[in-house]
């Protein structure tokens, strides 16, 4: 039994056998496998069918946990401890079941890759073009933020032993060499190190703000306290920025079509998803409790620094893996949609020709210049990362999931388990709406004020940005 192009036939999915699956779609002890995104698969070139479900879970998981994490405590000082728990569960929730539905999505149309394929089939070129040029807007953006990120860690571990443009352009040399992996069946061995990587980075830093006096942005003399707060009372344009870095780490959601694309059995999909999400929502939520409950508002920024300049060096050391790994991932992705759209339907999308080798060499080394250009040259690139985010992010995690319900389920019975599909597939809909254009507009606002306040960043600046403690 292979993929079922009837949505009425995903329900049944789950109950085939294995062996037969594999047989079929992916086995391929008797020669050529044929996918309907790739075409045929051979030992002539790449695998892009090789992802087993943990690795899925570790990819799905690396898209989403980086340093981003270390935001919670802001955010719950932004909020308040008990709004920020129940932002954050609802917003893992929402997106959990978006990332659920992109799942049902591939069984149901095995012949989608991205979700630019999604808007083709429910809203038709139009909808496929202005997902196409979202989804590669949206990651190349986050390439270059991870790039930033990277640079952070060089200088903070090297106490800024060289220009931070310097460190930049390794970042982006980095990304292209290892973004040109071309399956991610090879890449999930790097996100295993990096999650690993980054888990343990915040771990020591959570453990570091446990046994230390006070931290490190505290008042150096006499009494401290932490000053945490329950319940926030923040303005609107606050508020909608801290729920937006929420929704932000949770955007992984658009890169979900691509992976379970490689995986050898996407029936699989869900097990990797439930063991993604729980871990992600997990460790969100251990590391914003424990580190605002010790440091409150006074979290450094970096967040890494919070524990003094000795300990931000070994936390930034340790989480240099991940930081790699995700540079690696994020950069492949919009790579890897652009050369799937130039070959599809080419023997060369599955060979090892040089048309094949061109064409995705020159896919990697594009975005990666253009990643490492907006990321070195824009004055304002992290409020342009958090408008991306907001406008982009928002976008391709709620409202495309809520249409694709609809779609799914256009022909099912009229049932009460039906009309409730619909209600919540509507407030999907109309919540990723809201969260969109207000995430946007604080977005704005804040760049506005950041400007006014700062004056943005010197293109290709050798200012040290790790943050001083």
């Amino acid at each position: 039994m292979g993929y079922h192009k009837n949505e009425k036939d995903v329900r049944d999915v789950d109950s085939a056998e294995d062996n037969d699956y594999d047989v079929e779609v992916l086995g391929s002890k008797r020669g050529v496998v044929t996918d309907e995104v790739f075409g045929a698969i051979t030992d002539n070139g790449p695998n892009y069918r090789s992802v087993g479900w943990l690795g899925t879970a570790v990819l799905m998981m690396k898209t989403q946990m980086g340093l981003g994490v270390l935001s919670m405590p802001a955010v719950f000082d932004t909020l308040g401890m008990i709004p920020g728990v129940l932002c954050l569960i609802a917003i893992a929730a929402i997106t959990t079941w978006s990332d659920y539905i992109v799942g049902r999505w591939k069984l149901a149309h095995p012949d989608t890759y991205d979700i630019a394929d999604v808007m083709m089939r429910i809203f038709g070129r139009f909808g496929y073009e202005v997902m196409n040029v979202a989804y590669t807007l949206f990651w190349i953006a986050v390439s270059g933020s991870a790039m930033l990120g990277l640079s952070t860690a060089l200088n903070a571990v090297s106490s800024h032993g060289a220009c931070t443009a310097v460190f930049v352009a390794v970042a982006a040399i980095i990304a292209m060499g290892l973004a040109s992996i071309r399956t991610l069946g090879r890449i999930s061995w790097l996100a295993w190190i990096g999650v690993t990587s980054i888990v343990v980075s915040i771990l020591v830093l959570t453990v570091s703000v446990g046994v230390q006096d006070r931290p490190s942005a505290a008042p150096k003399e006499g009494l401290w306290e932490p000053e945490i707060k329950l319940f926030g009372n923040p303005s609107f344009t606050s508020a909608i920025s801290a729920i937006g870095t929420l929704v932000f780490s949770y955007a992984g959601t658009p890169a979900f079509f691509s992976i379970v694309s490689e995986m050898r059995d996407p029936r699989h999909y869900t097990r990797s998803l439930v063991t993604c999400q729980t871990i992600i929502t997990c460790v969100y939520l251990a590391i914003g409790i424990v580190v605002y409950y010790f440091c409150g508002a006074f979290v450094a920024s970096p967040a890494l620094g919070s524990a003094g300049t000795l300990m931000k060096k070994v936390c930034y050391g340790l989480a240099i893996p991940g930081l790699v790994s995700t540079v690696c991932l994020v950069t492949h992705l919009p790579a890897k949609q652009i050369f799937v759209r130039i070959l599809r339907g080419s023997d060369h999308l599955t060979s090892n020709s040089i048309v094949h080798w061109a064409t995705w060499i020159g896919c990697v080394a594009a975005c990666t210049i253009i990643a490492y250009i907006i990321a070195s040259a824009v004055p304002v690139f992290g409020g342009l990362v958090s408008l991306v985010g907001a406008l982009l992010g928002t976008l391709m995690c709620f409202q495309p999931m809520g249409f694709m319900w609809l779609y799914l389920h256009r022909e099912d019975e009229r049932t009460t388990k039906w009309y409730l599909g619909v209600a919540w597939s509507t407030f999907v809909i109309v919540a990723g709406m809201f969260l969109m254009v207000s995430g946007t507009y604080g977005s704005i606002v804040d760049i506005k004020d950041s400007y006014a306040k700062y004056g943005g960043t010197a293109a290709w600046t050798c200012a040290d940005n790790s943050g001083s403690v």
